[in-house]
């Protein structure tokens, strides 16, 4: 499989017996290197679970999951901790941050995990909070931070290893409309830059903003649409956020 993520067949089921829910329907997705898709569709629709499979914090029931050419479900527990840790970054709605850890900790974390050595695990975490406009926030707890701050802080910790992929569930589910446009400009900066982006939104005018759009419904997909060219771009995407 060329592309750098690739599934085929992929399905979900949970639960048992007469209450067994398909969560993911035999779907089929090849996402290329440095393609910005959004996954969107309404609340239990599957995307969430979709993401998910893609980043191996759950295994499919049947079908198949590619990373970088690398058949990803068949892992062991190991070995899939490993690529997850060196190769996808998440950002979730809800920021799942260490509370008792500052910002630059959260940061350092993922790359004290892979190994690196706490100096290069602090310069890593020092140049990207930078890169996210908190340098002066780099001491404080996330309780000490607003939601957009936080949320910057968890994009910051996803990049932490130069993963090939950044996995990004809700990412503006939780921020007013200044947040939303702080993150989604670094989101901007992450695509001009060639990062991977799979973004999961019930947000229309977040959706708008890929290059790719495919649309969910009872954990199948009903609709895969390019954008690239449409003239909507990233920041063009959000006219109307601000009222």
């Amino acid at each position: 499989m060329n592309a750098l993520i690739g599934v085929r067949g992929l399905v979900k089921e949970h639960g048992e017996g007469r209450s067994r829910v398909r969560a993911v329907d035999a779907v089929d997705l090849e996402v290329p290197e440095g393609q910005t898709l959004a996954v969107m569709g309404p609340s239990g629709c599957g995307k969430s679970t979709l993401l998910h499979l893609l980043g191996g914090l759950e295994r499919p029931t049947d079908g198949e999951v590619w990373l970088a050419g690398r058949r990803v479900d068949t892992l062991s527990e190991r070995a899939l901790a490993r690529l997850r840790r060196r190769s996808v970054g998440f950002v979730f709605q809800a920021f799942h941050l260490m509370e008792e850890l500052s910002a630059a900790e959260n940061v350092e974390l993922p790359a004290l995990l892979a190994g690196r050595s706490r100096r290069e695990a602090r310069r890593r975490a020092s140049l990207l909070l930078e890169r996210v406009g908190l340098t002066g926030r780099a001491r404080h707890l996330p309780s000490q931070l607003s939601g957009g701050q936080r949320q910057r802080v968890a994009i910051a910790r996803a990049l932490a290893n130069d993963p090939l992929v950044v996995l990004a569930d809700e990412p503006t589910g939780n921020l007013d409309t200044a947040a939303t446009h702080d993150v989604l400009r670094i989101f901007e900066e992450l695509r001009s830059a060639g990062q991977t982006l799979v973004i999961v939104t019930h947000d229309e005018r977040v959706a708008a903003t890929a290059d790719r759009l495919v649309s969910m419904r009872d954990g199948m997909f009903v609709d895969d649409t390019r954008l690239a060219g449409t003239g909507t771009g990233w920041l063009g995407g959000l006219i109307g956020l601000d009222g």
